[in-house]
């Protein structure tokens, strides 16, 4: 993502400059990328296509979701005569669904990048550093944004966490943490991790797809959520992290639509060549990075 070459790097020109001025303007040449219009005749399904395209997976997400508020979510309460010992495996995993774990780590490189990333920097350095700033930002806003508006929606429904009041507590518009039961947050960040990171790397979606279901699977057992809170963050995360995708691709960051409509990853740089290209930011060396 720069604003002097097309994988979007680093401002060009000017004397050396206070890291924390050159990680801005990198930081806002990357915002001007990422909202600029998209690039033609390049096009996707387009989010309205997109939408019609999962509506018949909404309705069933929907249905079982009151299914399972009717059927199972009485007997939420049944999963506290697990053993202790199981309650409390599941209470240190579920922490590992904090949005933290990922957001923090991730911001945290790509505001060292910025900082990195000056125009005495060599072209292809740039270019991929900003291949992969591209890749890891849209994991950054692939969980963080779905969590953010999570976080929001169960603000507004208000449903009580299991407790004795039973599933159909709700009080609506509420911002006490007690009152934030649906959908779940902790299952929202999980599987928009799948989603974007195994769009990122598919290797890793084995991987991914168990951390999801232990997450969601841990929020039950804890009792801080009824399952058919679990299945609404589980289709909420996968979908924002689906429409964040198409955005980065209407705007070829990491991905580009097929000519069919889809969207596929572009080229990722290796592992070794993104070393290579870090090491030569540190040194502030002009020399190329690439073999």
């Amino acid at each position: 993502m720069t604003a002097t070459t097309s994988d979007h790097g680093a401002p060009s020109g000017g004397k050396r400059a206070a890291w924390p001025v050159v990680a801005a303007k990198n930081l806002a040449a990357w915002l001007d990328v990422l909202f600029a219009r998209p690039r033609r005749p390049y096009r996707t399904l387009g989010y309205k296509a997109l939408l019609r395209a999962h509506r018949r997976w909404a309705a069933v997400v929907v249905v079982l979701v009151a299914a399972l508020m009717l059927l199972v979510d009485p007997l939420a309460a049944g999963v506290r005569g697990f053993p202790p010992v199981v309650i409390g495996l599941f209470d240190d995993v579920t922490d590992f669904g904090r949005s933290g774990w990922l957001l923090i780590p991730l911001g945290g490189a790509i505001l060292w990048i910025a900082a990195l990333i000056r125009p005495t920097l060599d072209r292809w350095s740039r270019a991929i550093l900003a291949a992969f700033v591209a890749r890891i930002g849209f994991v950054f806003v692939a969980v963080g944004l779905p969590g953010l508006v999570g976080t929001i929606l169960k603000r507004w429904i208000g449903r009580f966490r299991p407790s004795e009041h039973g599933p159909w507590a709700f009080s609506p518009l509420s911002w006490r943490s007690e009152y934030a039961s649906l959908p779940s947050g902790h299952t929202i960040t999980a599987f928009a991790a799948l989603v974007a990171i195994g769009a990122v790397w598919p290797k890793a979606r084995p991987y991914l797809w168990a951390y999801a279901l232990v997450i969601a699977v841990s929020r039950v057992v804890v009792s801080a959520h009824f399952p058919s809170d679990v299945v609404a963050g589980a289709a909420f995360g996968a979908f924002g992290a689906i429409l964040v995708r198409e955005w980065f691709a209407t705007r070829r960051l990491a991905f580009i639509p097929a000519p069919d409509g889809t969207v596929r990853p572009l080229p990722a740089p290796s592992a070794a060549r993104v070393l290579r290209a870090l090491a030569a930011a540190v040194e502030r060396r002009p020399g190329p990075a690439h073999p």
